[in-house]
């Protein structure tokens, strides 16, 4: 069967004026490496003055919507399609879920045979292992900086977190929101002098006190509140436990108490493990 190729160009702003890059260039060595296979040219594709380390390239777009035309993709090199590893690999992803194909005329890139597959599988696997490897060495980095955070002189002190209601970042630093804090204060206390989540939800509710979405409370995002050691002077990343310097809504020990409140009303036994703060003094 004759194969339908689909020629691909493309030359960023910074490579107009680069010998060789030229879409013409491109098209006309693709043209004749089309006619030397016995390949019917479909329809060619041309980006021009557009970065390849994104997707957002019409003539791209187009391509890859109009996989119905073509059998094969054809390029002159493969940072003519993809200059990011994981981009390539989600279009070969498509490509192969679509029973379609991927050439690059000047590399062994050539998923028509199976040495090209070997070694397109050989490049993902690279790109997936150098993922995973800068995940790693991401969240090394992240829990290094976890351990210390507490004992370092830096203002930053936040672990890039979003703040919870009631608290706002200011130049990184975790600072009260002047409007939401003084709910949040009301909230704590309405819990700690025996109203239940439901009651202080009406209450606020009633009051027209909303969210900081703008949304009514609901017993979920209440809990979320009474849960959160933020208002007692720790942050949390996974299970460490980091003390900020903003002002507070209560004690730790008052809101120890109502954890082992909170936890008193789980029915199930198995399901009562308040995390409490009086175990960073142990």
């Amino acid at each position: 069967m004759t194969l339908r190729a689909a020629i691909y160009a493309r030359v960023s702003t910074d490579e107009q004026a680069v010998e060789g890059y030229s879409l013409e260039a491109q098209k006309d060595l693709l043209e004749s490496y089309c006619i030397a296979e016995g390949w019917d040219i479909s329809a060619v594709y041309e980006d021009d003055g557009y970065s390849g380390r994104n997707i957002k390239r019409p003539a791209y777009r187009k391509m890859m919507s109009e996989m119905d035309l073509w059998d094969v993709i054809v390029v002159i090199k493969m940072d003519r399609i993809h200059r990011n590893s994981r981009n390539f690999m989600n279009m070969m992803e498509a490509l192969e879920s679509n029973k379609k194909m991927f050439v690059s005329s000047s590399e062994a890139l050539d998923t028509t045979n199976a040495l090209g597959r070997f070694v397109v599988d050989m490049i993902q696997r690279l790109a997936q292992l150098e993922s995973e490897q800068i995940g790693e060495r991401t969240y090394i980095g992240m829990r290094e900086k976890a351990e210390t955070l507490e004992t370092s002189n830096a203002t930053k002190k936040t672990m890039g977190f979003n703040p919870p209601f009631g608290y706002r970042l200011e130049n990184g630093a975790l600072t009260i929101d002047d409007a939401e804090f003084p709910v949040a204060c009301s909230i704590f206390s309405m819990y700690s002098s025996g109203m239940t989540i439901d009651q202080i939800c009406y209450q606020l509710n009633r009051d027209a006190t909303l969210t900081r979405r703008g949304n009514p409370w609901n017993k979920y995002n209440l809990r979320n509140i009474l849960h959160n050691p933020v208002y007692a002077g720790y942050m949390r990343w996974e299970e460490l436990l980091i003390k900020h310097d903003a002002k507070i809504v209560l004690t730790p020990e008052e809101y120890n108490d109502i954890q082992l409140k909170m936890a008193s009303k789980v029915r199930d036994p198995r399901k009562r493990n308040p995390i409490l703060l009086s175990t960073l003094d142990e």
